[in-house]
């Protein structure tokens, strides 16, 4: 699973989270979410679609990598906001840093 197929008319954001627990974090994030909404995963990919957008995940031995599209800027704020808030709740032992940048 590779970066989002990049529709002209959605924004896009990616972030890269260096952390050796990537696939446990993944697999948190997934089962959080797929309680209220579609989510398909597995140890080393996943994908969360939210009513504003989709989060794709990839977990490597060093990092997660998080893969955001949304139709607007203002809906691509609120998926940045939860996924990160989610995801550093999650790794409280932590100190992670996402960072976002635009998608190329």
């Amino acid at each position: 699973m590779n970066e989002l197929t990049l529709a002209a008319s959605q924004v896009h954001r990616v972030a890269d989270v260096e952390t050796a627990n990537a696939s446990r974090y993944l697999q948190q994030l997934c089962k959080h979410f797929q309680h209220k909404l579609p989510v398909a995963f597995d140890p080393h990919a996943g994908r969360i679609e939210f009513p504003s957008g989709e989060c794709r995940l990839e977990a490597d031995d060093a990092r997660l990598q998080l893969f955001l599209a949304a139709p607007d800027a203002e809906a691509m704020e609120r998926l940045q906001d939860v996924v990160a808030r989610h995801l550093l709740r999650f790794a409280f032992r932590e100190d992670l840093k996402v960072d976002w940048r635009a998608a190329e």
